[in-house]
């Protein structure tokens, strides 16, 4: 199975931003369509936003504005750019390659804390 990677996750105050990374370092998958998802305590996971193979965006409601998915192609890498964050963000914030969602295209997630 590919094993996707992520790193950026911390523990910042409301209205910091961070960035997120996935990527699939050692193999010869190539993300195109992808996803970002996340998980908050005790609730069910949910879709952040993703990106097509073509370069549309899509955005969750609560994200939309202050959110920015995108992915490198000469990197191999999908981003998130999380700004003006907020204690409801607070989440594991997992990555898919590809959208809709493949059972063994998952991250291991990386956790997020927005807390004063």
């Amino acid at each position: 199975q590919v094993q996707l990677v992520e790193s950026g996750g911390g523990l910042v105050q409301p209205g910091a931003s961070l960035r997120l990374s996935c990527a699939a370092p050692g193999t010869n998958f190539v993300m195109n369509a992808a996803g970002w998802y996340r998980q908050a305590p005790g609730k069910q996971r949910e879709l952040v936003a993703f990106i097509t193979s073509g370069g549309t965006t899509n955005y969750a409601d609560a994200v939309k504005g202050r959110f920015i998915i995108s992915r490198s192609s000469r990197r191999n890498t999908l981003y998130l750019q999380m700004n003006s964050l907020k204690s409801e963000d607070t989440a594991v914030y997992y990555c898919n390659g590809d959208f809709p969602p493949r059972e063994d295209l998952w991250g291991q997630g990386t956790q997020v804390t927005v807390s004063s």
